[in-house]
């Protein structure tokens, strides 16, 4: 056992188990009172599986406690006391980026409440609002800004020399970007993931149509194999090929997202798994560059652009055929100096503000159709 991580959220807990080659596993999950077993074959009683019980917090929505002992020779038990009824999935990885052999067990609600339907009511009741006290020049109708921070739980993203870390920056200039938005009488913000958990990329793109967002706005922080690579910059969809080399490169990283997180494509709903194979129309396209040069501008007067213009490449994030959908690369966290800046709270607050100006400005621009009211 190389190492146990545990991370807790809203959504589902994750517990991941590192080893140095694949481990043959059997759970059972036992209703009253609730419980999941989880055996683990050919291992035995280490210091990394005790520490499991320790790293489980009192406040984790779904685990009361953890018991780990060795059952039989060879066989540890893994006892997981839950505090309401779940649907587990335990699923074993491959090794991926710098993770080894893991297994992985999710921990999702048996019945779980729906956020999204809330946000959708809320939705319902600012559109009549809003309705009655139009601006001129103003958006006509609520409209929701879905603000997808990348990485997060067992994928950190990239990460600078300095141990900054890109999924902590994103969330950081996320939740900043969350609350202008909130703000505006007109706008609704939706976070993709509001802590430090793991979501696959077709699940990004699933939630920001399930609350029918009007933008997708995915935020990273660059990296690349040279420490002067500097600024930011704004990505749209290709089709075709990607319109730089690093582009391309941005581009194959932050798909492989997916493989380092550590998704269950066995159980996935099949929906979203096809999800990323459909193409998005030359509306679509269109649309989101129209926003992106927008941010664009808005963040070059914040610090200095990777490049002047637009950039295009097969990001998998990008794919939602009815949204506009823009990747933001805020600046370059393997470059010593931009990592400082990313760190920097006052930072954060800047490129927030500038993005969250791009898209008043682009609603300004182009004002939403009108449309049903959300169901």
């Amino acid at each position: 056992m190389l190492a146990v991580r545990v991370w807790p959220a809203r959504e589902y807990t994750r517990i991941a188990l590192e080893l140095d080659e694949a481990l043959r596993h059997t759970e059972l999950l036992v209703p009253d009172p609730p419980r999941l077993v989880v055996d683990l074959d050919g291992i035995e009683l280490d210091a990394a599986l005790r520490d499991l019980v320790a790293k489980v917090r009192t406040d984790d929505p779904f685990i009361r406690q953890v018991r780990v002992g060795q059952f039989r020779p060879g066989v540890v038990r893994v006892v997981f006391d839950l505090k309401a009824e779940i649907a587990p999935q335990v699923f074993a990885l491959a090794p991926a980026g710098s993770y080894g052999h893991r297994l992985v067990i999710d921990l999702y609600p048996a019945q779980p409440d729906d956020p999204l339907q809330a946000l959708l009511q809320d939705v319902r009741e600012r559109e009549e609002r809003a309705a009655r006290a139009v601006e001129p020049k103003a958006v006509t109708r609520l409209v929701t800004v879905a603000i997808d921070p990348g990485h997060g739980g067992e994928d950190p993203g990239a990460i600078g020399k300095g141990g900054t870390r890109e999924k902590d920056v994103v969330l950081a200039i996320a939740q900043r970007l969350h609350e202008r938005i909130s703000r505006e009488p007109n706008m609704r913000a939706f976070l993709t993931r509001d802590a430090d958990y793991f979501v696959p990329l077709a699940v990004r793109v699933q939630k920001a149509r399930r609350v029918q967002a009007d933008l997708f706005v995915s935020i990273h922080a660059d990296a690349f194999v040279r420490p002067d690579a500097r600024g930011a910059s704004v990505f749209v969809l290709s089709e075709g090929g990607a319109s730089s080399s690093t582009a391309r490169w941005l581009a194959e990283r932050e798909n492989q997202a997916d493989l380092i997180g550590g998704l269950n494509l066995g159980r996935r709903n099949r929906e979203v798994a096809q999800l990323l194979l459909q193409m998005s129309t030359d509306t679509q396209i269109r649309d989101s560059s129209n926003f992106a040069r927008i941010v664009l501008g808005q963040l070059g007067t914040v610090g200095e652009l990777h490049k002047p213009a637009v950039e295009q490449a097969g990001f998998a994030v990008l794919k939602a055929p009815d949204i506009p959908s823009v990747l933001v690369e805020t600046a370059f966290i393997s470059n010593p100096a931009e990592e400082r800046r990313l760190a920097d709270p006052d930072y954060q607050a800047k490129v927030a503000q500038a993005i969250h100006t791009g898209i008043r400005h682009y609603f300004i621009k182009y004002p939403p159709p009108a449309r049903l009211k959300p169901t």
